[in-house]
């Protein structure tokens, strides 16, 4: 099997553009191979040289020398600030270079559907959203057992992220990371709603297979800050559910605390991502916990190829997102024609991701109402 050749847009400086890279490289089937990644010319030569990859001054011209046949892709992964999202993924799958994104999305809801158009128009060039935590094996069993009916109608969900490391004005102290989230221009119109709220959305979403009709919100910030860093929402389910979303990034003591609960009529889930090898199931009168990789009947077998090692041993945060990485591969590589490929686990694209760019756009409006509902 040849490693699928990967360049990256963005992700020099950052600790994300790394964690990618480690993502793609952990089961030596991938390996980025090009990158543009850095706005700054002679840091993205910089990074290029120090990753050991051929390095780009803008991605236009990468892109343009990859249509030209004098460089050897198969993907795209996109590490940049959020209002630089859609230019960039639109570029790609027009030139029809499959993409994996970060999130949010896009900029603005506009954005999103123009995007999703071009994906919808392009079926043979995949496009994956990197809700990473969405790549945890557990949360795709959770995702499985709801499917099988274990806890019936699904009657409230509630999911939450919290974070402590803006609960001071970090941005106005040379933090990279806190500066262009804090932005509006760069990150968009929600600080922490777009930086995590859409991971706990999304993590709620995706897992239940739910929709969203209406949220009501409330957004607030530290004196000083012009992007909200604490995120609180209600919402209506499609079914007719209730959504509980809390997020936040002033929350001291935390650091990546984010999970959820799901209550159907017959039983429950809850899932931790700060202790990711459990998926706790209740079914009225019994509490089952299921582990990373333990033999389970109710594990499909397409679950079973994104495990890697035995059960008792920790998988969490850089498999979870290598698990996104070879799910897009595994597309890929069928489209490609390869003979005996792994059947693929579905994934976020960009249907969620224009899920997340209306939510936010509905839950600020909510909030600059007084918690008005909104729909969608």
């Amino acid at each position: 099997m040849t490693k699928l050749k990967v360049g990256m847009i963005g992700g020099g400086g950052g600790f994300f553009g790394k964690v990618h890279q480690r993502a793609i490289s952990l089961d030596a089937t991938r390996e980025v191979v090009a990158g543009a990644l850095h706005q700054d010319p002679a840091l993205s030569a910089k990074f290029a040289d120090e990753w050991g990859v051929k390095g780009y001054t803008d991605y236009k011209t990468m892109i343009a020398d990859w249509k030209a046949g004098t460089l050897e892709l198969d993907y795209v992964t996109i590490v940049t600030p959020n209002f630089l999202h859609a230019e960039q993924a639109l570029a790609c799958i027009n030139a029809g270079l499959p993409v994996l994104c970060e999130k949010p999305m896009c900029y603005t809801v506009a954005e999103a559907e123009a995007l999703k158009k071009a994906v919808k128009a392009n079926k043979k060039v995949p496009f994956a959203l990197s809700h990473t935590y969405t790549g945890h094996p557990l949360m795709m069993l959770a995702r499985e057992l709801i499917k099988q009916g274990k806890i019936g109608t699904i009657r409230k969900i509630e999911t939450y992220y919290n974070q402590g490391w803006l609960a001071t004005l970090a941005e106005k102290t040379g933090n990279q990371q806190a500066s262009w989230r804090t932005d509006p221009k760069k990150s968009g119109i929600s600080g922490c709603g777009g930086d995590i709220g859409t991971h706990a959305l999304i993590n709620a979403l995706w897992t239940t297979g739910l929709g969203l009709k209406s949220v009501s919100a409330l957004l607030t910030a530290i004196p000083g800050r012009k992007l909200d860093d604490d995120f609180n929402v209600f919402g209506k389910l499609s079914n007719g559910g209730t959504l509980v979303l809390l997020a936040s990034q002033i929350a001291i003591g935390h650091k990546n605390d984010n999970g959820f609960r799901i209550y159907g009529e017959t039983g429950s889930l809850e899932w931790f991502q700060e202790n990711a090898e459990e998926l706790h199931y209740y079914d009225g009168t019994t509490r089952v916990t299921y582990f990373q990789n333990a033999p389970t009947g109710e594990v499909p077998d397409v679950l079973k190829s994104y495990g890697r090692i035995p059960a008792g041993h920790h998988e969490d945060f850089l498999e979870a997102l290598a698990n996104l990485h070879t799910s897009l591969e595994r597309k890929i590589r069928a489209i490609q024609g390869e003979k005996n490929v792994p059947p693929a686990y579905d994934h976020p694209g960009v249907d969620e991701g224009v899920l997340g760019m209306k939510f936010l756009k509905a839950a600020v409006e909510s909030s600059k109402k007084k918690g008005a509902w909104i729909k969608l």
